[in-house]
């Protein structure tokens, strides 16, 4: 083995030796596959297939057994353990090459290919879980222990070139064979068996229109190689490019950073609702320099329309991308949206052909035939998914497409697979068994809900609750801190999802905290706006932000104390509904809109004369902005009694004045905790229920009004309050 690590410039190397040692086989496959999968340059998020053939005991007779232990269906070489590895026995998989050679139909498009994948279960060691990737005979028959199978995009852009055989003669001699494209399968795994048998020098095979496999005996020298070959072809590819010429120059200029993104704010609400008639979509925005230098180019209409060329990059993609040939510096906002209402249209027409042209007697049904990427000049590049990561993937995806067409035409003419090859990729009965097998989409599923106050108390219960139903939560608060904590708290319990989050807001994950001051307009509109910028628009939004002023020692409440509650228990909540009105209006997609009242609304009493006289004129507004916002919007209460409990809204003094003004017993030293505890189930004894409320309970009064529980309810409030017959409606 060659240890010169200093020889890698186009990939990491992180190989440890000592620590390698420590390991036993299994966990040394996790951990080269883990260092694979670090590097997007080496293969892409979910790509990629790794594996090792061990010998293990069996678990009955303790007879040695040798066990193919290869990357699972599903997963991610990143962030893959033990657990996404398929184990089979290498004798029975051997042995379906009986069956499948005595099929007179075989081949990579028969029923028997097919067919072979539903025998992997039975080849399985030691009952392990794991489904079988359909890659599984490209390790299995390949005569080495150590096999590494990656998509890197220097390797694509040869495979993807029109001349790929010649190039791999010119770059790696006979260490490299080339192959033609063929589909993964049993039939492939057999002709890489063979490629072994009659090369028996060569390292590895790039698959055409595929990426790279590659083998060897030793682990660390197969994760080596792995690194070599993907450097020999990124040190080809760099000696040859062009530059800005390598995509035949610049065609446009790119807006500067906060022009684009004013235009992308304004745009994408619209955008989203024209893409999310049949289900909602995520969006990610992506304007780096390599995106910018391709949408803007001479080239990059000619090959947006020639599509991607890698399954793995298409099965995100889809076939080919929208392009939009708009002139950032020249032409409107409105020649925009009116070429995108064009453009989209046209995609659909040209996908529902494309559709209808290759499809065969068992495909399965159209898919939605909306662009999952759109390029503009200027702009950069627009990727749609069901979720964050999905779009997140989606654009890393095909920002890999990117650097594959600029590696092809810089060393030669990038060519896209046949479209009758990528339909039978794209509608594959296994890939559809795949999708199949995915579990339902929860509830709240590509919804994006703003919490305002989301910081704490009943605004952070709603956050976590909604999360927990599958929505992208945007928590709002005054305080920044706290609304950062909440969101991730989110993704602390939910994760980020598969992709590799960046610095920028549209880079975030299930959640993200943002400031805003809802007594201020201008605060209000450009905290909505990166909302939009997030995530590509907006579904829901829940107000729970709210203030009680304390009367003086006489009494009083002071006039700009008067003005304040006002501002934000009415006001506030106004400016938040009339800006992300705007949005919804734009979108043209069904929303919702739940402010948070109270059960002081309908009952006066003394001591809280302008915290009552505000959430009566909540209650007011919420009636108006359902006329008002109809029918596109419902707009809906909830009217939490006295939540003492978990609510921002009770510091330790306010609950030292409410136990003096009701004759509760107490000690001045007692902790915060106790002294609330006692004030709550005073409360809670005034109820009908005797029960304290929490934000918890107040929570789940959101969330019925968020989901389609309610669908047909709007102008209403609920009220959550364990009982006050005080406060019952006459």
């Amino acid at each position: 083995m060659n240890t010169d690590n200093t020889r890698f410039r186009h990939v990491k190397y992180g190989w440890d030796a000592a620590y390698a040692a420590t390991l036993d086989p299994v966990a040394r496959l996790v951990y080269r596959s883990n260092l694979l999968g670090s590097d997007q340059r080496i293969t892409n998020t979910g790509g990629g297939n790794t594996s090792a053939k061990i010998t293990e005991r069996d678990p009955l007779t303790a007879a040695p057994v040798e066990v193919l232990w290869v990357k699972g269906s599903g997963g991610d070489l990143r962030t893959s353990t033990r657990a996404n590895f398929a184990s089979l026995e290498l004798r029975k998989l051997r042995e379906l090459r009986t069956m499948y050679l005595r099929d007179p139909a075989r081949g990579p498009k028969t029923a028997i290919e097919d067919a072979m994948v539903d025998l992997y279960p039975h080849c399985t060691f030691n009952l392990n879980p794991r489904a079988s990737s359909i890659d599984t005979p490209l390790h299995a028959f390949i005569p080495y222990r150590h096999v590494d199978h990656m998509h890197p995009n220097a390797v694509i852009a040869i495979a993807a070139s029109r001349n790929g055989e010649r190039l791999t003669r010119e770059i790696y001699g006979d260490e490299v064979i080339w192959m033609p494209w063929q589909r993964p399968g049993f039939d492939l795994g057999l002709k890489l068996e063979q490629i072994c048998r009659e090369h028996p020098q060569a390292k590895g095979v790039i698959l055409g229109g595929h990426g790279l496999i590659n083998w060897a005996d030793d682990d660390q020298e197969c994760y080596e190689r792995t690194l070599d070959l993907i450097e020999r072809a990124a040190r080809y590819i760099e000696a040859h490019d062009r530059g800005e010429a390598t995509f035949g120059g610049a065609r446009y200029d790119a807006l500067p950073f906060e022009q684009r993104r004013s235009v992308l704010a304004a745009i994408l609400p619209w955008l989203r609702g024209q893409i999310s008639q049949q289900r909602r979509f995520i969006a990610t925005i992506q304007d780096d320099a390599t995106t910018l230098r391709f949408v803007n180019s001479v080239d990059a209409p000619r090959l947006a329309e020639l599509g991607t060329s890698c399954p793995d990059h298409f099965l995100r993609t889809k076939i080919k991308p929208l392009y939009i040939d708009w002139h950032p510096q020249a032409e409107t906002l409105d020649d925009l949206q009116r070429k995108l209402a064009v453009g989209l249209e046209r995609y659909r027409a040209d996908y529902t052909h494309y559709y209808e042209t290759h499809r065969r007697p068992d495909s399965p049904p159209m898919r939605d035939p909306n662009p999952s990427v759109i390029l503009i000049p200027g702009l950069g590049m627009i990727a749609w998914g069901k979720d964050k990561s999905e779009s997140r993937v989606t654009a890393e995806f095909y920002t890999a497409a990117i650097e594959v067409m600029r590696g092809a035409e810089a060393i030669d003419e990038y060519t896209a697979l046949p479209l009758q090859e990528a339909f039978d990729i794209e509608y594959w009965q296994l890939e559809e068994a795949k999708l199949r097998r995915m579990p339902p989409e929860k509830e709240l599923a590509r919804q994006v809900i703003a919490v305002v106050g989301g910081g704490s108390g009943i605004g952070r219960e709603v956050a976590l609750r909604l999360a927990n139903e599958g929505a992208h939560i945007v928590c709002v608060d005054k305080d920044g801190a706290a609304a950062q904590a909440t969101a991730q708290a989110i993704i602390d319990r939910h994760g980020m999802g598969i992709g590799v989050a960046g610095s920028d807001i549209s880079a975030c994950g299930p959640a993200i905290g943002l400031v805003a001051d809802i007594t201020d307009r201008t605060s209000v509109r450009t905290m909505l706006e990166q909302v939009v910028l997030a995530y590509g628009g907006l579904d829901a939004v829940a107000v729970t932000a709210g203030i009680f002023v304390a009367p003086d020692s006489e009494g009083r409440i002071r006039d700009e104390q008067w003005a304040l509650t006002f501002a934000i228990n009415v006001t506030g909540h106004y400016l938040v509904a009339d800006e992300a009105a705007r949005i919804w209006r734009k979108q043209g997609l069904p929303a919702n809109l739940v402010l948070t009242t109270s059960v002081n609304a309908v009952v006066a009493k003394k001591g809280s004369l302008a915290y009552d006289t505000s959430k009566a004129a909540a209650n007011h507004l919420i009636r108006e902005l359902a006329i008002e916002l109809a029918p596109l919007v419902r707009v809906n209460g909830v009217a939490p009694a006295t939540v003492v409990q978990g609510s921002g809204m009770f510091p330790r003094e306010r609950v030292i004045a409410s136990l003096t003004k009701y004759g509760i017993p107490f000690t001045a030293d007692e902790p915060t905790d106790v002294l609330t505890d006692k004030l709550a189930r005073f409360y809670a004894e005034r109820s009908l229920l005797k029960r304290p409320i929490t934000p918890a309970d107040q929570a789940e009064a959101f969330f019925l009004l968020l989901s389609q529980r309610l669908s047909q309810t709007t102008g209403q409030i609920i009220t959550v309050d364990g009982g006050l017959h005080e406060a019952f409606l006459r």
